[in-house]
């Protein structure tokens, strides 16, 4: 592993690829787009921004897959889903063992926030990360919120030690919905996607996912 940035002592950039992609059929971060596999498209833009960022795989032999297709020039480390003492009795994969596995990674190297994402964003953009890690400086989480209330807690910021905390406690109580790892007792910034995120992304690109090979079509138009 290479040396920590200054600047991303603050904050490391954390995107989960061990999910098992059951409605896509394959890896979804490695599916080939225009000859480049689809992880690669955020991790360029992502880059840009001179963060540490980390891959959260669920095995050795993801990770293996991963770096024999992609530049891995562009990431910090790869880090393997915790073998914890509960998974056992979880029978779907779920994101919350990657966020617990990253947190409590990036907690003993010493990192204050995590930005996360998911790896099926591929046209994520650059100026709306920086909005987020902007609006973030004096809160614990800054999470995007569209006006119906539903959150996207798959592209926000938490506060590494207090997200370990909140997600192990969840996942001793099968509590695996992602919005319950947000403790109403931190300072949290809900930003309005429709009105503060959109002057930045006005056909909210960086929202767009890919959960079928149907949504490769859309995606290739955008």
């Amino acid at each position: 592993m290479s040396k920590i940035k200054d600047k991303s002592k603050y904050l490391a950039i954390t995107i989960l690829i061990g999910g098992k992609s059951t409605r896509f059929g394959s890896d979804k971060g490695l599916f080939q787009i225009s000859g480049k596999p689809l992880i690669s498209y955020q991790l360029e833009t992502l880059a840009k921004l001179n963060y540490d960022i980390f891959l959260v795989a669920h095995s050795k032999q993801q990770i293996q897959k991963y770096i024999n297709k992609i530049d891995i020039k562009n990431i910090m480390a790869f880090i393997i889903d915790e073998q914890y003492i509960d998974i056992s009795k979880i029978e779907e994969q779920t994101p919350i063992i990657g966020l617990y596995s990253a947190f409590k990674e990036l907690s003993k190297l010493g990192y204050k926030k995590s930005l996360v994402l998911p790896c099926d964003t591929p046209l994520v953009q650059k100026n709306v990360i920086e909005f987020l890690i902007l609006n973030c400086k004096n809160y614990d989480c800054c999470i995007p919120q569209w006006e119906n209330g539903f959150l996207e807690p798959l592209l926000a910021i938490y506060p590494i030690k207090k997200a370990l905390h909140s997600t192990e406690k969840n996942i001793k109580r099968q509590n695996l919905k992602l919005v319950n790892i947000i403790d109403k007792t931190w300072k949290i910034n809900y930003l309005s996607i429709e009105n503060e995120i959109r002057p930045l992304d006005n056909k909210f690109l960086t929202f767009i996912n890919i959960n079928k090979i149907s949504d490769i079509d859309k995606i290739k138009k955008k």
